[in-house]
């Protein structure tokens, strides 16, 4: 699902399997048999054949060469006392490193963060990772799942992304390095956007969004960068801002959208503003399902190895046809020119259409590939300390642990 390396000069790369593992690649020694960490057992039961639950995401903290502390994201069975007939809880969760044993974990360390109950297996998010100028967690969730971002667990009329008072669809930013009030685990940072508003989750950092699963910032500029799922017809990729919202389910993409049929936008004007008369930040990328099925997000490449592909962000579509695994691309999106990532506004409020114009997508031919496509499913992507870029993908749909396989793949120059 994803790939780190850890800010603790060793060069390990730590490799994130869906189904509750984590792996260690040390270099000189390979992929080591051993896992770092075994979550298996606190996972709700997967489907083999296709599933979005699972482990699936890892971050480690800024001082963790120091202090050892990681943190994960992953489905565990819905909690005791939970809306009946709901899917699962997602836990945010702490965990510390052996005290004998470098690449091993201590799972009797976990500590629990946040939790949050979902209605559906699907629409997770689950990314994390930590700010690189503010030291906060940032988190996405899906709106909770199923389709249209309404019915059972969904808010009537807006649906969850749209509504403040709830954490799906949503960007949080949190300070897990000092506690909250009321027993929470965490403390909310004084300028998130919505820290004084009414009625507003004070976590939230962004809102609007279907399922961000994958969040990165730009090594560069610090900017983030969300790659979201669309629903029947748009895929997308947004520049965050603090206290933006990207539209969900008022639009999907740059497109009028209609919970009731969602395969035809309402014809007419378009929505431009949100409830609260919030203007709606529209994508950089937009990719059609005429071009793919489900966006993979990625990485703004600022390594050394393609200079061909600097200040672009590289990122993939699953399956070019659903169910076919040869489906899978690798795709390249380049700024126009006048823009500048570095000089994109931090604040929601600051965005103008002329600093968000749309970016120019193209696909990335593989070498010795008949087709130039990877030949599987594209799960994921990931970024080493040199900047580097590497993609995770699968001969299979879903996570059956009774096969291996799962492929890293790094990105070169063709030869």
């Amino acid at each position: 699902m994803m790939l780190t390396e850890p800010d603790d000069g060793s060069g390990r790369l730590f490799i994130v399997d869906q189904i509750g593992l984590i792996r260690v690649f040390a270099p000189g020694g390979g992929l080591l048999e051993e896992p770092f960490l075994d979550l298996r057992n606190r996972l709700v039961p997967l489907n083999r054949r296709y599933d979005e639950r699972g482990l699936l995401s890892l971050a480690f903290h800024p001082g963790y060469a120091e202090n050892g502390r990681f943190f994960v994201f992953y489905s565990a069975p819905l909690r005791s006392g939970g809306p009946q007939g709901w899917n699962c809880t997602n836990h945010l969760s702490e965990f510390g490193i052996a005290r004998d044993d470098p690449n091993r974990a201590d799972p009797a360390t976990e500590r629990v963060i946040l939790t949050i109950d979902k209605p559906a297996h699907n629409h997770n998010g689950g990314p994390i990772l930590f700010g690189p100028g503010d030291g906060y967690l940032y988190l996405a969730f899906g709106d909770g799942g199923g389709a249209d971002d309404k019915g059972v667990g969904h808010v009537p009329d807006m649906g969850n992304a749209q509504d403040p008072a709830q954490l799906l669809g949503k960007i949080i930013r949190i300070d897990i390095d000092h506690p909250g009030e009321n027993g929470r685990a965490y403390a909310i940072p004084s300028d998130n956007p919505f820290v004084d508003a009414a009625g507003f989750r004070p976590e939230i950092y962004a809102m609007g969004l279907r399922n961000p699963a994958y969040l990165s910032f730009d090594a560069r500029t610090g900017r983030l960068i969300t790659a979201s799922a669309g629903q029947a017809l748009f895929e997308s990729v947004h520049v965050v801002a603090k206290g933006g919202n990207y539209g969900w389910r008022i639009r999907e993409g740059t497109h009028c959208f209609d919970p009731a049929d969602h395969n035809h936008p309402p014809a007419g004007p378009c929505p431009a503003i949100g409830a609260r008369g919030e203007p709606l930040i529209g994508p950089v990328v937009e990719i059609g399902h005429d071009m793919g099925t489900t966006i993979v997000g990625g990485f703004v490449y600022r390594g050394a190895a393609m200079p061909g592909l600097a200040g672009a962000y590289i990122f993939g579509d699953w399956s070019g046809t659903e169910g076919v695994e040869e489906g899978g691309r690798l795709l390249v999106a380049t700024p126009p020119p006048g823009f500048d990532l570095g000089t994109y506004p931090l604040e929601a409020d600051r965005v103008k259409a002329e600093q968000n114009r749309m970016w120019t997508t193209r696909e990335v031919r593989v070498a010795g590939s008949p087709d130039g496509n990877v030949n599987a499913y594209v799960r994921g992507f990931g970024e080493d300390r040199a900047r580097e870029v590497y993609v995770m993908v699968n001969r299979e749909m879903g996570p059956d642990p009774s096969t291996a396989t799962g492929e890293v793949l790094k990105l070169v120059p063709a030869r």
